[in-house]
C-alpha cells in the first residue's frame, strides 16, 4: 500500500545508518549533550517535572510514567542512590534496544547523566543481556569516550561537586533478569530471583538503597525532552503517551525490521504501509498479530485497526509491551505457535513460585498433546484452567506469582484459546495437526 501513515519526526533513530553514528564526535555534531547542558542549569526537581510533563512512559514493557517513577525516590535518604539500566532485552519478538546500543549509545548515556543528576545518583550500572557481545563492546567504547571527555567521572560534564560513575555489566542470558528486581539480584551477584514487592526498588533497591530501573529506550528518550522541551515531546504522541516509540516488526511481512512510529500509527499501517512492513508475502493474508512481544495477548485479523499505543491496546485487552509486533499469516498453526511460546516460558521460569514452576511445563505438555493429535476436548478445558491458576484474564497484571513471568506465560494461552479455540478443537477432532506435520525435535521431559 502507498504511504498513508502520518509522517513521524524521528527522535531516537534519526542518526541510524550515518557514518560513525556511535561515536562521541558524531553525537556532538548533532547537538548531543545539549540536553544535559540544559539539565545542569536546572534544579533536579524541575528536571523531574519536565519529564512528567512530556508524558514519557517506560519503553521496557509496563509503560509506567517515567517522571512519576523518578519522583518515588526519597529525596532525604541517607543511603546512596543508584540507577540501573535494563538492557536485558530477552522478550521474543523484541530487538530494538540493541539497535540503540549499536547505532547511538551516547543518546542513552546522556539520558543516564540527566537522570542521575535529577535523582542525586552518583553510580549507574548498565545491565546488558549476556549474548550482547558486540553491543557491549560498542557501549563500553562510548562510556570510555564519555570519561575521557569529562562527561563522566569526578565531575559531571564540569559540574563541580557532582561525580558520576557508569559501569557496564553483562548478565548470563536469563530472561527472568529482565524483571527489575531479578536484575537487581543479579547485579548483587545473586541468583536472578524476583523480589516480593513492596518494598519497591525506588525505596529499597540495589544494595538495599533507593534505585531507579529504566529501560534503554526510555533513557535514550530523555535528552530530546530536555533539549527541545516537554511540550514539544508530548505533542508528538497522544494525550497520555508522549513522543514516538520503536517497534520491532517480524513474522510474515515483506520488510521486517525496527521502525520508529508515532503513537497513533496502527498495526494495519505498520504491516502494509510502504514506509514500514510493505505488506504480506504474495498469496498470504493476516491471521493474527502479537502486538507487544510474545507475552502480549494475541489479536485476530479483525482487530488490527488499533493504534500501537498503551491505552488503545489496553482497550483490546492486550498491551504494547516491549514493542515486538509478530505477524502470523493464514498458513500458521495457532496451536503450534502457542506451544512454541509456552516452551519458552517453561524453560525461562526461575521456579520460585509454584503456579509458574508447575503450571508452565503443564501448559507445554498439554499443548504438545493437542498439537500431536493425542488430546481430548477435556484437555483444552484443562489448559484453560491451568492458565487461570497461573494468572486470570482479564484483567492483565493480577497474576498469582511474584513477578510477571507467570502472566507472560498465561496471557498468550488465554488469548489464543479465546480467539482461535476452533483450531484447538480441530486438532482434537481430526487427531492430527490440520496444518501438516513439522518435526520440532526434542525439548526435554516437560515439552
Amino acid at each position: 500500500m502507498a504511504s498513508t501513515a502520518k509522517a513521524v519526526e524521528p527522535v531516537i533513530s534519526a542518526a541510524w545508518g550515518k557514518p560513525q553514528s556511535w561515536t562521541l564526535d558524531s553525537y556532538r555534531s548533532r547537538g548531543g549533550y545539549d540536553g544535559l547542558k540544559r539539565a545542569l542549569s536546572m534544579e533536579p526537581a524541575a528536571i523531574i517535572d519536565e519529564v512528567k510533563k512530556s508524558n514519557l512512559r517506560g519503553r521496557g514493557g509496563a509503560g509506567f510514567p517515567t517522571g512519576m517513577k523518578w519522583s518515588f525516590v526519597p529525596k532525604d535518604s541517607p543511603k546512596p542512590k543508584y540507577l540501573a539500566v535494563n538492557g536485558d532485552e530477552s522478550e521474543p519478538g523484541t530487538f530494538k534496544d540493541r539497535y540503540i546500543l549499536e547505532n547511538d549509545p551516547h543518546m542513552m548515556l546522556e539520558g543516564i547523566a540527566i537522570a542521575s543528576y535529577a535523582l542525586g545518583v552518583h553510580t549507574c550500572y548498565v545491565y546488558l543481556r549476556g549474548e550482547f557481545k558486540f553491543q557491549a563492546e560498542r557501549t563500553q567504547a562510548a562510556i570510555d569516550e564519555a570519561y575521557k571527555a569529562g562527561i563522566f567521572g569526578k565531575s559531571l560534564m564540569g559540574k563541580e561537586g557532582f561525580a558520576l560513575d557508569c559501569f557496564l555489566v553483562r548478565g548470563a542470558g536469563a530472561y527472568i533478569c529482565g524483571e527489575e528486581t531479578a536484575l537487581l539480584e543479579s547485579l548483587e551477584g545473586k541468583k536472578g530471583w524476583p523480589r516480593l514487592k513492596p518494598p519497591f526498588p525506588a525505596v529499597v533497591g540495589l544494595f538495599g538503597s533507593p534505585t531507579v530501573v529504566n529501560n534503554v529506550e526510555t533513557l535514550a528518550s530523555v535528552p530530546p525532552i530536555l533539549a527541545k522541551g516537554a511540550e514539544w515531546y508530548a505533542k508528538l504522541g497522544t494525550e497520555k503517551s508522549g513522543g514516538t516509540h520503536l517497534v520491532c516488526l517480524s513474522g510474515s511481512v515483506n520488510r521486517p525490521g525496527v521502525y520508529e512510529v508515532g503513537m497513533h500509527t496502527t498495526i494495519l499501517e505498520l504491516i502494509h504501509d510502504d514506509k514500514y512492513g510493505q505488506g504480506m508475502p504474495k498469496g498470504r493474508k493476516v491471521k493474527a498479530v502479537i502486538p507487544g512481544g510474545s507475552s502480549a495477548p494475541v489479536l485476530g485479523a479483525d482487530e488490527l485497526d488499533v493504534a500501537l499505543e498503551f491505552e488503545a491496546l489496553k482497550m483490546k485487552q492486550t498491551m504494547a509491551g516491549s514493542g515486538g509486533v509478530i505477524v502470523m499469516d493464514d498458513a500458521t498453526c495457532m496451536v503450534r505457535s502457542l506451544w512454541r511460546v509456552a516452551r519458552f516460558y517453561a524453560e525461562e521460569s526461575c521456579g520460585q513460585c509454584t503456579p509458574c514452576r508447575e503450571g508452565t511445563p503443564w501448559q507445554t505438555r498439554l499443548l504438545r498433546k493437542i498439537e500431536e493429535g493425542r488430546a481430548e476436548l477435556s484437555d483444552i478445558d484443562m489448559l484453560s484452567n491451568v492458565a487461570s491458576s497461573i494468572a486470570p484474564y482479564p484483567p492483565i497484571g493480577l497474576g498469582n506469582t511474584i513477578c510477571a513471568l507467570g502472566d507472560a506465560a498465561a496471557l498468550p494461552t488465554h488469548s489464543f484459546l479465546m480467539r482461535f479455540r476452533d483450531e484447538f478443537e480441530a486438532h482434537v477432532r481430526e487427531h492430527r495437526c490440520p496444518f501438516g506435520d513439522r518435526p520440532w525435535g526434542s525439548f526435554g521431559d516437560w515439552s
